[in-house]
């Protein structure tokens, strides 16, 4: 099979959505590390806060190494493309399947992102669980009570 000067071309506009992704996750992480850096002002002896920022700070760390394969995906393209308009068509293949690594490797690391920011949910939903449950249970008597009424 011989690679085309349109096959890493169509790589630009899904690298470049990617980009756009990832550049999105990352000024909501700094927004998030804003608001918890002042909540953790206010007080600093709260253990979900420091765990919060632990988190957010693995995170931060992944999204800036999936925007650097992303970029470095999206360089390795354009050399591609410069090597299949030159005529170096060995070159061009290993440089495109180069750029096909950095970018598994990118989407690689949003998945890990995605898992730690899942777990930071988690750890925002544990606290309001035993007051939804305390809820729950206080309601679920008042119905049963209605109900027994009814019957």
């Amino acid at each position: 099979m011989e690679l085309q000067l349109s096959t890493p071309a169509l790589l630009f506009s899904a690298i470049t959505l990617l980009m756009l992704a990832f550049t999105n996750r990352f000024l909501a992480i700094a927004s998030l590390i804003r608001g918890l850096h002042k909540n953790y002002m206010k007080s600093p002896d709260q253990e979900i806060i420091v765990e919060q920022i632990h988190n957010l700070r693995r995170r931060l760390t992944l999204i800036k190494n999936m925007q650097l394969f992303g970029v470095f995906s999206f360089l390795l393209c354009i050399i591609c493309m410069y090597l299949l308009f030159q005529g170096y068509t060995v070159a061009a293949n290993w440089v495109f399947v180069g750029s096909m690594g950095a970018l598994l490797v990118s989407l690689g690391l949003s998945l890990i992102e995605i898992q730690i920011s899942t777990k930071a949910l988690n750890l925002e939903l544990s606290d309001m669980e035993e007051v939804f449950e305390k809820r729950i249970s206080s309601l679920d008597v008042f119905f049963r009570k209605e109900n027994k009424k009814n019957e």
